[in-house]
């Protein structure tokens, strides 16, 4: 796949209460080429996302009003914004820092202080993935279409399920990272399929995947 050049401008959303950081990562992100929203703590970026559509979040974890944790809960739960590719920045450094800020929502986790160029590369490298996973899921242009009841309603342990389901993880992937066991991660995705009607794991992801595009 040729390398990420932003051709639209690229939205992202960067978020922490460190003016200096916010005015450093901005100019570096519009240097390459990316539009860059921002705000100072997450109550102001979920009111951000009523109207912005951003490709990715960039956010701090420790922050005043509402700290990474809590708006990236908050963002994972809205059928509007759980898709969007999640990066945590943060000066918390220890392993139980990255498993509880990965096992929150977060698909990357970067420990402050770090190299620029490496923030861009996961960047560009989290929007590779997402555009891969949209590409697969719309196929051929032959794909038939993904249709389930309009009144599925999936419980919140389900949608981090599908969603590491839509990622490509395999059940024994998905364990690891819920901790649970993989007879538990077969429930669940045995339990979507009945509600959704759908006939495997890979109908379930493209219908995940779709959702998130509608």
């Amino acid at each position: 796949m040729k390398e990420l050049k932003p051709t639209r401008k690229t939205r992202l959303l960067l978020i922490d209460d460190d003016p200096n950081l916010i005015l450093l990562v901005k100019d570096y992100l519009e240097f390459r080429g990316y539009e860059v929203i921002t705000a100072d703590n997450g109550k102001t970026a979920l009111d951000i996302l009523e109207d912005a559509d951003p490709d990715m979040i960039i956010c701090d974890i420790m922050m005043p009003e509402m700290d990474g944790y809590t708006f990236v809960e908050n963002v994972r739960n809205n059928v509007k914004t759980r898709w969007i590719p999640f990066l945590f920045l943060s000066a918390k450094g220890q392993s139980q820092d990255r498993v509880k800020g990965l096992s929150k929502g977060a698909d990357v986790y970067m420990v402050k202080p770090f190299e620029p160029e490496e923030l861009v590369a996961q960047v560009e490298s989290s929007l590779k993935q997402a555009d891969r996973l949209l590409q697969h899921s719309r196929g051929a242009d032959v794909a038939p279409i993904i249709q389930v009841p309009d009144d599925v309603t999936l419980t919140p342990k389900e949608l981090e399920v599908v969603q590491m389901v839509a990622q490509g993880m395999s059940n024994r992937e998905v364990a690891i990272n819920l901790k649970v066991s993989q007879r538990t991660v077969e429930s669940h995705v045995s339990n979507m399929l009945n509600k959704t009607n759908l006939s495997n794991r890979t109908e379930l992801a493209r219908w995940a995947i779709e959702s998130r595009n509608a």
